[in-house]
């Protein structure tokens, strides 16, 4: 009996024993297998671009003449870094690329790593950015380990917006705002701390420059600030004529007219609507693409695709016939606005069921004359359906809140109006700025805005009123036109009713 207690007692030890050294076998993996997903998650998960997986020099970024200029010397530097030591220049330790999207810093980018010949790092804003804390730092540390290893060489970081926000000065900041601010804390030593990163150089691009931390774009980290726009006119016909060198065309292609069709279009625009035209005459079945089908690409761009088998009234049609032919004729008079080049009443998108297209002037500065023609031109539409049909419909909506708008902006922050002593400016409030500046206007000057505004709106409709007036019988030759052919080019429009007036600028 004793024995059999004895064993008993010696079985249960044992399986206390076993199930305690089960338990710390489970924790030991559990751990291990913690410390091996860390060590993995804070790991630099930048992407070493090789010289054979793309071939995008600076001959095929189009435009962005003075961006190429200014890192072509970075290039330079890398490749001959003698001809600038010797005179006793340091190499630049951050260049950054600023612009709206779809401008081509990305493309440039590419450029930079395939002319330059050293290696290239990628890595994405976004890749920093983890729950665990201490993995972003950890993330900065190891990719600048692995630049150093094969320096001379670049990293780029593409919308370094997502880590080099302004860092918050609340003392009670959350968790996930501290992780975001040691991450760029890290990436701020790295760039410029007592450890030098010769022959590291770190490109990286934003749309949202103003919102950077100031100590990351101080000279010695971002030491190049470069800022990229939308092309110019001259810029977008290079980039078209990029583009389309890989189309097989049918006919000649009017680079110069599609670049004036397209001002405030981004690289990344133009390159899509030359891959559209390509869809469109593919969808044609068509050997080649024309001109006509660049047309329709850009008009599927701007207003939607076309809807030729929308079912509309003759009544309806009649109106919108009238009111693009007001748009079109209020135009071709007047001086200082845009040039006519298209009028169709061709439906196009959800709610356009008539289109009026122009060829804008590249313009820095407006005057008033040109800001006035340009509000006639938009309640000209409005105003023949009054002259020609004695009746008015809810198709100008568009136009009048366009025109509001502009009138606005002329008295209240242009300082532009009819009464030139009267100035209005009113701050936008919704820009980031380290000295807002709050301004509380009393009610007579809101009263007083308003009055100016509405002047404005009158005497611009006063004056279209008249100028369609005197060429009613041309409004409606040109209505009848379109009813008949639906869309009239600028040489048929000169053919109906004759030369217009000298454009000036």
């Amino acid at each position: 009996m004793k024995t059999f207690n004895i064993f008993k007692r010696t079985k249960s030890i044992c399986y206390v024993c076993f199930k305690k050294w089960m338990f710390l076998l489970c924790m030991t993996t559990v751990l291990q297998a913690c410390d091996n997903n860390y060590a993995r998650l804070s790991k630099s998960l930048s992407k070493r671009i090789k010289e054979n997986q793309q071939k995008v020099s600076f001959a095929d970024v189009a435009g962005m003449k003075e961006a190429k200029e200014e890192v072509q010397e970075i290039v330079e530097f890398l490749k001959k870094p003698e001809k600038f030591t010797k005179l006793g220049a340091r190499i630049p330790k951050g260049v950054l690329l600023i612009g709206p999207p779809g401008t081509g810093k990305t493309l440039l980018a590419k450029a930079i790593a395939y002319e330059s010949g050293v290696p290239f790092f990628y890595h994405a804003g976004s890749d920093f950015v983890e729950t665990f804390v201490g993995v972003g730092a950890s993330r900065v540390r190891s990719l600048f380990e692995k630049a150093k290893r094969n320096a001379p060489c670049i990293i780029f970081i593409d919308e370094i917006d997502t880590i080099g926000k302004k860092r918050s000065i609340d003392s009670n900041m959350s968790g996930g705002k501290e992780e975001f601010d040691n991450t760029l804390n890290a990436l701020l030593v790295e760039m410029d701390g007592f450890s030098k990163n010769s022959n590291i150089i770190i490109i990286a691009a934003t749309n949202r420059g103003q919102l950077l931390d100031p100590a990351l774009v101080r000279p010695g980290r971002f030491d190049k600030q470069i800022s990229i726009s939308n092309p110019d006119q001259i810029e977008r016909k290079e980039i078209i004529e990029c583009h389309i060198k890989d189309i097989p065309l049918g006919e000649p292609i009017d680079t110069t007219q599609l670049a004036a069709q397209t001002p405030g279009f981004s690289g990344a625009d133009l390159s899509s609507i030359c891959n559209d035209a390509a869809l469109i005459a593919a969808r044609q079945n068509k050997e080649k693409v024309t001109m006509d089908d660049f047309q329709a690409a850009l008009d599927r761009r701007i207003s939607g695709p076309e809807k030729k088998h929308n079912l509309i009234s003759a009544t309806d049609k009649n109106i919108v016939a009238h009111h693009e032919a007001g748009h079109a004729i209020a135009s071709w008079f007047l001086e200082h606005a845009d040039p006519m080049f298209k009028v169709t009443i061709v439906p196009h998108g959800t709610d356009a069921l008539g289109l009026t297209q122009f060829l804008p002037k590249e313009r820095f500065l407006y005057q008033k004359d040109q800001l006035d023609h340009k509000l006639q031109t938009l309640l000209g539409g409005r105003v023949a359906e009054e002259l020609c049909l004695g009746k008015i419909s809810t198709g100008a909506a568009d136009d009048l809140q366009h025109a509001t708008r502009i009138a606005y902006e002329m008295v209240t922050l242009y300082g532009i109006s009819n009464k030139p002593s009267e100035l209005y400016i009113l701050f936008d409030h919704s820009q980031q700025s380290e000295y807002p500046f709050t301004k509380l206007r009393a009610e007579q000057t809101l009263q007083n805005i308003d009055t100016a505004v509405k002047e404005i709106i009158d005497k611009a409709y006063n004056n279209v009123k008249n100028l369609l007036s005197t060429h009613k019988q041309k409004v409606e030759i040109l209505a009848k036109a379109l009813l008949e052919k639906e869309t009239i080019l600028k040489t048929d429009l000169e053919q109906l009713i004759g030369k217009g007036a000298d454009k000036k600028s």
